[in-house]
């Protein structure tokens, strides 16, 4: 391990955008198949290497979606949630928001009431056992449309339902023939019960579908938001507004959104006075974690040390965590940093 990868393994850390579902390590997903034997997703953590290797996009999605299906018991949701927390916690990650699809669930019978729960009980065991914050984005998948955005939405503002640890709305999926201003009505809805606006936007599609996250949906951060570097006019707006982008290096590979880790826009990004935050999307999937990811972003930024701790406060000033709570993150990030630099 060389001395920026130790560095990196060590640093407090958010995250910003990572799938709760997509965060199923081979060990998680061994388990919950070993408990479905009727699922097509392997129970061999060998053979799971092979399995979530994607062509493109809509496969990932098809392979994802068969994950999905092994989530079917409440019981199972806690397992997921609770284990992906101990995952960020051995990286270090001291706060993540994690990207809920709470309609894949509750369509395949786990009644909402007791979905909520598990998250929550889950997030509540994770703060005071491995010392990991979580909070949930309530994520519309938006190839099912608008039974899906509107039971999202009710499962997002309605009092006695909505979970505790709930602190923002979003919008995945795939995009190409999913526009966003559609959407328009549930993100307002959200918006007003006090949520952040969140969705996925120019990640396979082009900076329009960016513009249209930012106009209609009135989005705060971006998530991949990749083609945004292809529009000066775009990246000069996110960069004076301060919105986000939750950038996603590895992933975009996997997908095939970008063609190579070299040509990856990061950089253009970041010329441009964007905040950009590095994050792991569904890391098991891709073979990474974000650890791994802060390193790739050293290289294709050319950062050393304080570099990437200024990228890891960019993501907890991007985070939506309070005030007293991005304080604190930020002062362990820089006390960390400085006594690195004078070993």
């Amino acid at each position: 391990m060389t001395d920026l990868h130790a560095f990196i393994a060590g640093l407090p850390k958010a995250e910003l955008h990572v799938h709760h579902v997509g965060s199923a390590s081979p060990r998680i997903v061994s388990t919950l198949a070993a408990r479905h034997a009727d699922s097509k997703v392997p129970s061999d953590p060998e053979a799971l290497a092979d399995f979530f290797t994607f062509t493109d996009f809509a496969h990932f999605i098809d392979v994802y979606l068969s994950v999905v299906d092994l989530i079917r018991t409440p019981e199972d949701v806690r397992l997921l949630t609770f284990e992906v927390a101990r995952e960020l916690g051995r990286q270090n990650v001291r706060y993540a928001e994690l990207t809920v699809t709470p309609f894949s669930s509750t369509r395949r019978n786990i009644p909402e009431r007791e979905f909520m729960a598990a998250i929550e009980d889950a997030r509540k065991a994770a703060e005071a056992e491995l010392n990991v914050s979580l909070r949930w984005c309530f994520d519309i998948p938006g190839e099912a449309g608008s039974e899906a955005a509107e039971e999202t939405t009710r499962m997002a503002v309605t009092d006695g339902l909505r979970p505790e640890g709930l602190v923002s709305f979003g919008l995945g999926g795939p995009e190409i023939g999913v526009p966003r201003p559609p959407f328009k009505p549930y993100f307002d809805r959200a918006i007003a019960a006090g949520l952040r606006s969140v969705p996925h936007a120019g990640e396979t599609t082009g900076p329009q579908t960016v513009w249209d996250a930012v106009r209609e949906l009135r989005a705060e951060r971006i998530g991949h938001g990749t083609s945004s570097a292809q529009d000066p006019e775009l990246l000069a707006y996110l960069a004076e507004h301060r919105i986000a982008l939750e950038v996603c290096p590895t992933s975009n590979i996997a997908t095939r959104a970008v063609r190579t880790l070299e040509e990856h826009p990061i950089r253009a990004m970041v010329d441009a006075g964007v905040l950009v935050t590095i994050n792991s999307d569904d890391p098991p999937m891709f073979g990474t974690d974000l650890n791994n990811e802060y390193a790739v972003a050293a290289r294709l930024l050319d950062l050393d040390e304080r570099g990437v701790a200024a990228i890891a406060k960019n993501a907890v000033e991007a985070s939506f965590l309070e005030p007293s709570g991005k304080a604190a993150l930020t002062a362990e990030i820089d006390t960390y940093t400085t006594n690195w630099l004078a070993d």
